[in-house]
């Protein structure tokens, strides 16, 4: 039986306080997914920037209210969501939120989804729209759980069952893709494609078919999230340029603004006159 544990703080810094937490203490059945359970305890709500990064977010609202998701098409409320590698900009609102959310990494998500993660098409999805039936079933059989261990195990085992009958991504794509993580993002496509032995035109079509993004896109998405890190971690925005690979400061703000839809001081609140 896996171990699953509760904190006081969420698992990513930009959730905010007052949140229960619940996740597996053992990890996961299927490589390349974390999982939490999260509760406002505070009844003070949620607004959150959902921002690029190297994975794909699915979300099952458990309690009475659905999210609504707020981007450059409107608000949508919905009970379950797929948020895509590089979604653009992106807010999630909600009042006494309940869920359960995994996180997949690309080999994961081609694996896991059911269709090309290029068919999100850098959005924020309903999972019932992927899922279908499945996804109504799951949220409801997730939601009557009395616990969250149970609800993690569930959730588990959905995946699992999902995983045994799953497409596997090419090993050149999956070997591009490290390479891209273990690089922290600054690799040059024509590198990319030599390495596997590919043209820079297959690399780029097979890539962007099995991982959702064109390299190039998702090399700015692992450099762009190692610098949204180092700056909520409070270092200077000249300096997080530099570590990250950007030509100088303007570069990093441009990226920040055209992928999360702010300055680099909104991101963190250290500028004041954000709204």
């Amino acid at each position: 039986m896996r171990s699953y544990e509760t904190g006081s703080g969420p698992v990513d810094s930009d959730i905010g306080k007052g949140w229960e937490v619940a996740r597996p203490l053992g990890g996961t059945s299927v490589d390349g997914v974390r999982m939490a359970g999260f509760r406002d305890r505070s009844a003070a709500g949620l607004d959150m920037r959902v921002l690029p990064q190297p994975v794909v977010v699915v979300v099952i609202a458990l309690g009475d209210e659905p999210v609504t998701v707020e981007g450059a098409d409107g608000h949508r409320p919905m009970r379950s969501l797929v948020a895509a590698l590089s979604p653009g900009p992106v807010r999630v609102r909600g009042a006494r939120v309940e869920c359960l959310e995994a996180r997949l990494s690309p080999r994961a998500a081609y694996a896991l989804l059911g269709t090309s993660p290029r068919e999100l098409d850098g959005t924020v999805a309903g999972l019932d729209d992927l899922w279908g039936r499945h996804a109504r079933t799951l949220r409801e059989r997730l939601a009557d759980a009395a616990t969250w261990q149970e609800r993690l195990t569930l959730m588990d085992g959905f995946l699992a069952g999902r995983a045994a009958r799953a497409p596997v991504m090419a090993p050149e794509v999956a070997a591009a893709w490290d390479t891209i993580v273990a690089r922290r993002g600054r690799v040059r496509v024509t590198d990319l494609a030599a390495s596997c032995g590919w043209s820079r035109k297959r690399l780029w079509s097979r890539f962007s078919a099995q991982v959702g993004l064109t390299p190039k896109r998702a090399a700015m998405t692992v450099r762009f999230d190692r610098a949204v890190r180092a700056l909520h971690a409070g270092h200077n925005p000249a300096e997080v340029a530099l570590a990250c690979g950007y030509a100088d400061q303007p570069h990093l703000h441009r990226d920040v603004l055209a992928l999360a839809g702010c300055t680099p001081g909104a991101l963190t609140g250290s500028d004041t006159s954000a709204g």
